[in-house]
């Protein structure tokens, strides 16, 4: 059963890296988030428009390995319709989730990157998106980069 789990969860990463969600820049973002894995060659920039806390819609572009892709479109789908403080509670739980492989909490969707724990160069990759939504949120204007000491 656990293969036919991890070929489950293979299939979901792939069909997010070929079919990405919500993937093409808004028309009037109301703000942005620039963010880069020097590693793996990730770039990627979130648009998002926000309603007071509330992220009324999010995209975004960029180009990277599958990973870094297919955690940007889930994280679009993830976060849309829901405030700051329920992003924030996400981004900790998949943080947590993808750098030691505990599960604090449901994740929904986001359980296809527990598996990535096992492989440190990519944590970066599947978190590299969080970590810029979060910067936006917090309203950071720098790009965030997989190179800094608090990733």
């Amino acid at each position: 059963m656990f293969d036919d789990l991890s070929d489950l969860y293979q299939q979901v990463i792939l069909d997010h890296c070929k079919h990405p969600r919500n993937f093409g820049e808004l028309p009037n973002p109301t703000c942005s988030a620039q963010g880069h894995n020097p590693l793996c060659g990730d770039q990627l920039r979130l648009f998002l428009v926000m309603d007071g806390d509330t992220i009324k819609d999010i995209s975004f572009t960029g180009s990277g390995c599958c990973i870094s892709k297919a955690s940007a479109s889930l994280l679009t789908e993830s976060v849309k319709g829901h405030n700051k403080t329920d992003v924030q509670q996400m981004f900790d739980q998949v943080h947590d989730m993808v750098t030691t492989g505990e599960f604090k909490g449901d994740v929904g969707k986001l359980t296809v990157f527990a598996g990535v724990h096992k492989f440190p160069a990519r944590v970066k990759c599947a978190i590299l998106a969080w970590h810029a939504v979060i910067a936006v949120l917090k309203g950071e204007g720098q790009p965030v980069s997989t190179e800094t000491e608090d990733m």
